[in-house]
């Protein structure tokens, strides 16, 4: 069990619909990491942006994004976490990939599709929480507008780290600020939320705002808003385990079942 697991998350700008383009400019932020780290991860549709056409670029588990992501995690013995558009069986998904250093992956897809962009309209939800066991850490990875929803999160797995990959628009800061935080809180496991930054094709303002709080709520990261940026943070499995053994919080939680 690794006591330390040292994350880079990447706030970037994304070109629109464009699977080529984003490789490109992701492959040279990735290649630029030059210290060791346990995980790097990326936004919500990294390869397109939240476009709501995913026949434009939609790929199989086969595919060119696949490939690449399994190429550069053994380059760079690390794992790579973001979601892109998936085709499989005529349907679409909003899939994201845990792609481990031998080029082993872990996928989820997204439960709650964004409505109000119409993502429920053209993407199939998925209906299966994903827990990766990786490096004596268990991580659950989640997309974007699930984080409004904390029944779907609920630690009720023991998790250590809770992952959001996002789009998440600047006219709605506050509450990805706020519910990041709350999650960890609640949760008593660190969580870290990567969104993306700039403009995309309808017009929609994106300022990052990534973050990573621990299990108190405490902030813990410095990355900037409204530009790109590669942040790496260390998390603490002692931090865990200190505090669920001061505080018991999780012990008294309710239970439930989810329909």
């Amino acid at each position: 069990m690794q006591n330390e697991l040292k994350i880079a998350l990447i706030q970037t700008e994304l070109v629109w619909e464009n699977p080529q383009q984003n490789r490109i400019h992701l492959t040279k932020k990735i290649e630029s990491i030059s210290e060791s780290v346990d995980l790097i991860v990326l936004p919500e549709m990294f390869t397109s942006g939240f476009t709501m056409h995913p026949k434009k670029v939609a790929e199989t588990m086969f595919g060119e994004t696949v490939v690449w992501m399994q190429e550069l995690a053994l380059k760079k013995q690390t794992a790579i976490i973001g979601s892109l558009v998936i085709s499989e069986n005529n349907n679409f998904y909003n899939r994201l990939l845990f792609v481990h250093p031998n080029g082993m992956i872990e996928t989820y897809d997204k439960k709650h599709t964004f409505t109000l962009a119409g993502e429920d309209r053209v993407y199939t939800a998925g209906n299966k929480k994903l827990l990766v066991a990786y490096k004596g850490w268990k991580i659950c990875p989640l997309i974007c507008y699930d984080l409004r929803f904390p029944v779907w999160s609920r630690n009720v797995e023991d998790y250590d780290v809770l992952i959001y990959v996002a789009n998440w628009p600047k006219v709605r800061t506050t509450a990805w600020d706020t519910l990041l935080k709350a999650r960890a809180i609640e949760n008593m496991a660190y969580c870290v939320g990567v969104n993306r930054v700039g403009l995309d094709n309808n017009n929609h303002e994106y300022n990052g705002h990534s973050a990573v709080f621990d299990v108190l709520g405490e902030k813990i990261d410095h990355i900037p808003d409204n530009k790109e940026a590669i942040e790496i943070v260390v998390l603490n499995k002692s931090h865990i385990k200190l505090n669920r053994e001061k505080f018991n919080f999780l012990n008294d939680k309710d239970t439930f079942s989810l329909e």
